[in-house]
């Protein structure tokens, strides 16, 4: 059951009648010798810090160890309560939640990393927002979190998926790649769809730049979290309705990572250009004088 490519993957799902999950599961109980029980417990136990750090913000808003973001979640909720929300139920949602995500982080809570902590907000926001607005079960998202993994994996094997080596495309566009892929499976897509709608997603994001203000994983990294999930969203909505992708996801991740190396350095979080570099930010952390 393993595989090194998006080819290898979609190959096995056929050879065996089995989604992207099951495929994933099967490869880590194999590889790392364990029981599928555990495999089960374990991300189990992942979705479910994911769901907390995803709703602990709306009852208690945190100030980020910056200062620069706090309360941005419970804000677009209670916008959407009074009836106010124009971009619907899964999107609102997935939106509040994903923000809520890096509140936790950049507060110095518990996250999951997926795949990193500056994008950890995209999987569990739209994967909450689905559950919350179709009804689904616990054991529904683990096994879309397996697809998830999968998706994940070929990113980190195959390309990178730190904004360090290949800007924020490789953060926030590999996390909504994977929450992508996990929502075709969850509403019924086949694999071969779930892998159109993650390469669809790196192909709408691709060049996305690392550009944290301050050098702090808070901003613009929460609202990109947010935008990721839209992302997500667009590419699963896509594939679901039969649209094919043109060019296969093990390309894209080539053309992602390419595009990455050639990012100059100023882009890849160092913080010295981008949204990093405006008058504005530099005033907000006060480590640069913005000339």
């Amino acid at each position: 059951m393993d595989f090194k490519s998006a080819k290898e993957l979609l190959a096995l799902c056929a050879e065996n009648a089995l989604p992207i999950s099951e495929v994933m599961r099967r490869r880590e109980c194999l590889l790392g010798e364990v029981e599928q029980d555990a495999v089960d417990r374990r991300m189990a136990k992942a979705w479910d810090i994911m769901r907390a750090s995803a709703t602990q913000p709306l009852e208690t808003p945190i100030k980020s160890m910056g200062g620069l973001i706090g309360g941005e979640a419970k804000t677009l909720q209670a916008h959407a309560a009074e009836g106010k929300g124009i971009c619907g139920d899964v999107l609102q949602k997935a939106m509040t939640y994903a923000m809520a995500v890096l509140e936790v982080n950049a507060s110095m809570g518990l996250i999951v990393a997926a795949p990193t902590a500056g994008s950890a907000g995209v999987v569990p926001g739209l994967l909450l927002a689905l559950q919350e607005c179709y009804d689904l079960p616990d054991g529904r998202i683990v096994e879309a979190l397996f697809n998830a993994g999968a998706v994940g994996y070929l990113a980190m094997r195959n390309a990178t998926v730190a904004g360090a080596v290949g800007g924020c495309q490789a953060e926030v566009g590999i996390a909504s790649a994977m929450a992508a892929s996990a929502a075709v499976e969850l509403l019924g897509g086949t694999p071969q769809q779930c892998l159109d709608a993650a390469s669809t997603v790196l192909m709408n994001m691709l060049g996305l730049v690392c550009d944290p203000v301050g050098g702090l994983v808070e901003y613009p990294c929460q609202n990109r979290n947010a935008a990721g999930v839209a992302n997500a969203l667009v590419a699963a909505e896509m594939a679901l309705s039969g649209i094919r992708q043109l060019i296969p996801f093990d390309q894209m991740l080539d053309a992602m990572y390419a595009v990455g190396k050639r990012l100059p350095a100023e882009l890849r979080e160092t913080a010295l250009g981008g949204c990093a570099a405006t008058p504005a930010a530099c005033a907000a952390c006060g480590l640069c004088s913005g000339n």
